[in-house]
């Protein structure tokens, strides 16, 4: 077994945090409107674009969830998941 190197320092970096944290919270909350019967990405569309808390349901949590993260970091995290790909 090898030692574990406590010298060695690790980086941080707050954009994976907040990105993983996004996706995570994104995954939970379309989970929770297919179990409710609706198309995940428009509900969301409706969210991002108008900020009405309306379009997300309130099953398993999802509405209070999504709202926990500003409008814009969900889009920052979505665009910089679809630019670093192309």
């Amino acid at each position: 077994m090898e030692e574990e190197n406590i010298e060695k320092t690790s980086l941080y970096s707050i954009d994976d945090f907040e990105d993983s944290l996004v996706s995570s919270t994104l995954k939970e909350v379309c989970e929770a409107l297919r179990e409710k019967g609706y198309n995940e990405i428009n509900q969301l569309v409706g969210y991002v674009m108008s900020g009405d808390p309306g379009y997300i349901s309130s099953h398993k949590d999802a509405r209070s969830k999504i709202t926990s993260i500003e409008r814009s970091t969900i889009i920052e995290v979505l665009l910089r998941s679809y630019v670093s790909k192309l």
